[in-house]
């Protein structure tokens, strides 16, 4: 019999919250899709972990046995796992960083210089993410720290503001909106939008202005893992879509951008595991922040951008 750690670790999140409707929540994936993995389990093990009623959902005495003997296992894995990578980070002397597309935009490559002046003996391994996950690599801690931008759902983490960018409507150059000097949110929100892949609520939730719908669903036509992808559905007519200023620098034919005037702003944040306590992850997070304080001049440029200049910066590690 082979169990797999994933099915375990979906069990023990129903097991806690005696809900599949909250257990799928925390755990980012579909009610159906968790149903069906608990079910693979018990058949796996020949054994009825829940009981299931319309209202309910409860441990029966083998699942209750099997959750604390489980917790207890993983637990111990997650411990052994954690504490190997953390030696042999250390004597690599290595920090992986995670990053979604355009990282820290210009701050990022000061920031890695800063860094590395303090540590030339350290490699830095960067690690791009799709719009699959928003954490970059924080949600199965595959990377030390990571450049985000926020809001996202992960649990145990600490953030680091950096600075916060307007945002942009993607719209075909043949939209009623496109020779607009400017939008407001309630002017997109009855279009066909695009949204991303990724099951986290908060990210699909601030991305697709669901604080404006009065409670009712976006018209969310098709959903993509990169900007480019987005522009290049926006190009072929499949919808509009919300991104951050720093778009601009990618231009694409048939595509025009314009201002949001009412969006909160996309906050891009530096983001690390709470319990890492690290030297380089601390060093990491201190050149950042000098880094941040000490170029005013970068961050002023980034959070009121001139979005008539579509002069890609050379510090942007796209």
């Amino acid at each position: 019999m082979e169990l797999q750690t994933r099915q375990l670790r979906y069990f023990i999140a129903v097991a806690e919250e005696l809900s599949f409707t909250r257990a799928a929540q925390k755990l980012h994936i579909a009610q159906q899709a968790l149903s069906a993995q608990i079910k693979q389990l018990e058949q796996s093990l020949d054994v009825v972990l829940l009981t299931r009623t319309t209202r309910s959902v409860t441990l029966t005495a083998a699942g209750a046995a099997f959750f604390e003997d489980v917790s207890t296992t993983l637990a111990a894995m997650d411990a052994a796992a954690e504490r190997a990578r953390s030696l042999q980070r250390s004597e690599n002397q290595r920090l992986v960083l995670g990053f979604l597309e355009g990282a820290a935009l210009t701050l990022t490559g000061p920031i890695l210089s800063a860094f590395r002046d303090r540590h030339p003996g350290v490699t830095i391994e960067m690690r791009q993410f799709n719009y699959d996950d928003p954490s970059a690599g924080l949600n199965d801690r595959s990377v030390d720290v990571a450049f985000v931008r926020r809001p996202i759902s992960t649990d145990g983490v600490d953030f680091e503001h950096l600075f916060s960018e307007p945002l942009i409507a993607m719209v075909r150059a043949d939209h009623p909106l496109a020779d607009r000097a400017s939008v407001e949110i309630p002017d997109l929100i009855d279009d066909l939008m695009l949204g991303a892949v990724t099951t986290d609520p908060a990210w699909n939730a601030f991305w697709e202005f669901d604080a404006h719908r009065g409670g009712k669903p976006g018209r969310i036509f098709s959903r993509s893992t990169t900007l480019l992808e987005e522009y290049q559905k926006v190009a072929a007519g499949v919808g509009i879509a919300a991104t951050v200023a720093a778009a601009r620098w990618i231009p694409y034919p048939g595509v025009k951008i314009v201002p949001i005037a009412d969006a909160e702003p996309s906050e891009v944040a530096l983001a690390w595991p709470r319990d890492n306590d690290s030297t380089l992850v601390r060093s990491f997070v201190d050149a950042a922040i000098r880094v941040r304080d000490g170029r005013p001049d970068l961050v002023k440029r980034l959070e009121e951008p001139d979005l008539d200049d579509r002069t890609m910066p050379t510090l942007i590690p796209y």
